[in-house]
């Protein structure tokens, strides 16, 4: 298990060779997709010359998808060129019309609506655009190269005395999510993780269980190590609010009961020991590390993420310490007369920044410089990401341009993923109160609730074993967690909601999986119907639905291209709902097992398999399974 490679002291680093270039995800289509407003574009362009004997750059022609309520596939806005043709909006999109029509076989037929030029594509173009999709097991994933562009994505920094929480599910899914989707834009992905164990709130946990223990273990107790953990890190809480209240009821303020407080006292003389070394409390430290990293990987195993490389802050804080001085001998910072060390960024328009506290200690800035200049090391990064609440947006500015003063190439543009916060209806949560929406159980309740709504809808599940249902179930109940959380726009604050998550109905993990299963379903009836799907089906018509279904599937890479540009799982999530939706209007709409022209049924189970095959996909991208029957 990755974190429990800090007690045995065994390190794992990816195999990644260097390489020169930057990361970068090209806006131009992808090779593989025929393009077909270059073609139209294109010929805009000659039916400008052939009428008005203008040449007009091709950047000029813009193309928009034809609204719903109007007939066709693709609209040219015909106004910015008035001043060529010298004729009205409507005889302009007219001519340019019948130009495309009786030389570019694609436009079959057009329409115009004022300035408004409506252009539709032969039906045998998605034909062969559908067969394209169908031949590319991979459609919409870009490859990577051994020269591809080295990105490393940090998520999860989880504290090591209390479980993970509902905001570390969203860090983690939204992490994980945006390593994949960079990754399908042909970039190599590092995905790494710091875990925050040393510092005053890990000694809390530590003399807490000293005090009050017993000896008791995760074994002993049935408890996972992390929850075991978090306990005695409420326990702490709990005795020193007990304290100071007890102090201020002997006429202390607020400020002086917590200065004056013997535990805390008791905390600090601990944590000035482990900064020593000293081998009592080192090995207590460990011995407890190591059954929350132990309960940490149960965590992440359930909700399907991973790590490439797991770096210690008790590891870099001293690398930190060690750069930041050496930073201090180049002039980089300065020494002030208590001796701390600050780094003047005024001339960048912040402030001045704290380094190295007096008494030589480090703060977390000191800590992140440490991690990078690991990771520098390790891997040669040409691109950073770093999954962080948007209350550390400053400390992310300051970053950056520090460690492009310390001659980082890739400190100053460094990616801050900035997400906003995720609530209950209650309100916040408050780790020390011991208020917070566990991990383990919110996993439980959503798997739960699962298996409930299948027992409510009634016999989705019949045939199979017991195991098999509750891994559906499993599948059902995460899926709807993962996509509940990622279909939201990351930067904004969120409100979950898990009941709303599970529905089967709108835009929800359920109903994307459940289109899915259906697309399975109808395959393999087809399959045992023996409908040739081998071949490639010609129809005699197809209708616009499938036209529309065929032009979403062939969006789907340059969704994935905007979703990496954008650093947006939501893109990824809100196109694939488009899809399903778009699906299963067609599959109410149309018979597609029972309809008799054969050639109609079998381009219909492949475009049915297209779809399946392009939900699966996007899906994965958001860590989403998709079970193959509901």
């Amino acid at each position: 298990m990755y974190l429990r490679g800090k007690i045995r002291n065994q390190k794992r680093l990816v195999n990644i060779k260097t390489v020169s270039a930057t990361y970068n995800i090209q806006k131009e289509p992808n090779h593989y997709t025929m393009n077909i407003e270059t073609i139209l574009t294109q010929s805009i362009v000659e039916a400008m010359k052939a009428l008005y004997g203008q040449e007009v750059a091709p950047e000029k022609i813009q193309l928009q998808k034809t609204r719903k309520e109007f007939e066709g596939d693709f609209t040219f806005v015909v106004f910015p060129f008035l001043q060529i043709s010298h004729k009205r909006p409507e005889d302009t999109a007219q001519e340019i019309g019948a130009h495309l029509a009786a030389n570019q076989p694609l436009a079959t037929s057009f329409n115009v609506v004022k300035g408004f030029l409506n252009i539709t594509i032969a039906p045998s173009y998605w034909i062969d655009l559908l067969n394209t999709i169908d031949s590319d097991a991979n459609w919409g994933i870009a490859p990577v190269h051994e020269g591809s562009p080295l990105v490393m994505v940090e998520y999860s920094s989880p504290n090591t005395n209390k479980p993970l929480h509902l905001g570390h599910i969203r860090n983690n899914l939204l992490g994980y999510a945006l390593s994949n989707i960079i990754a399908a834009n042909g970039n190599r992905v590092v995905k790494t993780n710091i875990v925050n164990d040393r510092g005053i709130h890990i000694c809390k946990s530590m003399l807490a269980w000293q005090k009050w223990g017993n000896g008791e273990t995760p074994a002993s107790s049935g408890k996972k190590g992390d929850h075991l953990i978090g306990d005695y890190y409420v326990a702490f809480d709990k005795h020193y609010k007990a304290e100071t209240a007890e102090l201020m009821a002997k006429g202390m303020s607020k400020e002086e009961a917590e200065a004056a407080s013997p535990l805390m006292a008791e905390a600090r003389e601990m944590l000035v020991k482990w900064e020593a070394g000293d081998n009592e409390v080192r090995k207590l430290w460990e011995t407890m590390n190591g059954w929350v990293y132990e309960g940490f990987d149960e965590t992440y195993r359930r909700l399907g993420v991973s790590f490439d490389k797991i770096y210690y802050e008790s590891d870099t804080y001293l690398v930190g310490k060690e750069t930041v001085l050496e930073g201090l001998e180049k002039g980089i910072f300065y020494r002030r007369p208590d001796a701390s060390v600050w780094a003047d960024l005024s001339g960048d328009g912040l402030d001045e920044k704290l380094l190295l506290r007096s008494d030589g200690t480090s703060v977390y800035m000191t800590q992140d410089i440490g991690t990078a200049q690991l990771r520098f090391r390790d891997y040669p990064i040409d691109k950073m990401v770093y999954v962080v609440g948007n209350e550390q947006n400053y400390h992310f500015q300051v970053l950056s341009l520090l460690l492009d003063k310390l001659g980082f190439s890739w400190g100053k543009g460094l990616v801050h993923f900035s997400y906003g916060m995720v609530e209950l209806p209650e309100g916040k949560m408050k780790s020390r109160e011991g208020t917070v929406v566990d991990a383990d159980d919110l996993m439980d309740e959503m798997i739960n609730t699962a298996r409930e709504t299948s027992e409510e809808l009634g016999g989705k599940l019949d045939g199979l074993t017991p195991e098999e249902a509750a891994d559906i179930n499993r599948i059902i109940g995460l899926g709807a967690l993962k996509y509940f959380m990622l279909k939201v726009d990351a930067r904004k604050n969120m409100l979950f909601n898990p009941k709303e998550s599970i529905d089967f109905n709108g835009n929800t993990g359920p109903f994307i999986q459940y289109t899915y299963a259906r697309t399975r379903s109808i395959e393999r009836k087809a399959n045992e119907a023996g409908v040739n799907m081998e071949s490639a089906a010609t129809p005699a018509k197809i209708s616009e639905k499938e036209c529309s279904i065929i032009r979403m599937l062939n969006d789907f890479p340059a969704a994935v291209r905007q979703a990496g540009i954008d650093y947006s799982p939501s893109g990824i999530a809100n196109y694939t709902y488009e899809l399903a939706k778009e699906y299963n209007q067609f599959y109410h709409d149309f018979s597609i097992l029972r309809e008799e022209d054969e050639a109609a049924k079998a381009f219909r189970v492949q475009l049915t398999r297209n779809v399946g095959k392009v939900i699966k996909t996007a899906m994965n991208l958001l860590g989403i399974e998709v079970p193959e029957r509901m």
